[in-house]
């Protein structure tokens, strides 16, 4: 498929979809994104995606050189652009183009780029079976450096932790941060359930503040399964009834195994699948309408 390509108020063919070799989201990994998923001509959860990108822009001083109404309407039109009905949207601001050089003072102004495409993060068995899991060598960022509730361009500390994780042919790298406690994983936040309650890393653990992770809370008020935010170790994980993984990308997913051992049983548990369950039926359901 020849996608569409939006950079900067303009459509492109994804052939010449460019930007410049100047650019210090390429030079430095200066700027800000979003993953976005749109389902049955929906979006889910646009207004707090766009939300979030500006917060991480302002965290990092990038003023966004359009309204979150006109992105909105970015994003919409770039869906429609490629007369897609489900899929994912990488929603990018850089600093733009500039000297070469950490200050941002010489970028004009910032870049935006959209890209809109299908997706396919995990299989559907991973679903019904489960992932499995190991403990990366690699912390995960300390809040006194970059918060990890910015989504910055940087996914370096990710990517080696999934590098970790597909050298040893396990699904997902588990992250701890730097007092030892579970943040996440290397794309997505983790739950546990234990004695019919779930329990999930804190922000101050190092978490990015997931968007399925904040309806993961609602979906769960919804059904009565009380949800506590507490610093996590290991132990808690390897001793827990049943444990699942949230993303924009991935969804709910149930995981199994962490460091060879088996989560509960071994198997996706009944809180799991409910919640799954429920989270596709959301996403189905809900959204702002792309063809109107």
């Amino acid at each position: 498929m020849n996608h569409k390509i939006y950079i900067d108020g303009n459509f492109f063919d994804q052939a010449e979809a460019k930007i410049s070799v100047f650019d210090h989201g390429l030079l430095y990994g200066d700027g800000v994104f979003e993953g976005i998923r749109f389902y049955s001509d929906r979006v889910f959860r646009l207004e707090q995606h766009i939300r979030r990108i500006w917060n991480s822009a302002r965290a990092i001083a990038l003023e966004i050189p359009m309204s979150q109404g006109e992105l909105i309407a970015a994003v919409l039109e770039t869906i429609r652009q490629n007369d897609l009905h489900d899929g994912y949207v990488r929603l990018i601001v850089t600093r733009g183009t500039g000297a070469l050089g950490l200050s941002p003072d010489s970028c004009r102004r910032p870049s935006i780029i959209i890209i809109a495409a299908t997706i396919v993060l995990y299989p559907e068995e991973l679903y019904q079976k489960g992932l499995t899991m190991v403990t990366s060598a690699i912390r995960r960022g300390s809040p006194a450096g970059l918060n990890a509730r910015v989504k910055s361009l940087n996914y370096l500390n990710n990517v080696l932790a999934k590098i970790e994780a597909q050298a040893v042919g396990v699904g997902e790298a588990l992250l701890l941060n730097e007092q030892g406690y579970v943040s996440e994983c290397s794309g997505d936040n983790l739950f546990l359930v234990s004695e019919g309650k779930l329990a999930t890393p804190p922000l101050h653990a190092g978490i990015l503040d997931g968007v399925t992770r904040q309806v993961v809370f609602e979906l769960a008020a919804d059904l009565q399964i009380p949800v506590k935010e507490r610093d996590l170790t290991r132990y808690d994980i390897y001793t827990a009834d049943e444990c699942f993984l949230t993303g924009t990308a991935a969804e709910v997913i149930p995981a199994v195994q962490l460091d060879r051992r088996l989560i509960g049983n071994g198997q996706p548990g009944p809180i799991t699948a409910k919640l799954i369950a429920a989270f596709r039926e959301l996403t189905r359901a809900t959204g702002t309408p792309i063809y109107q």
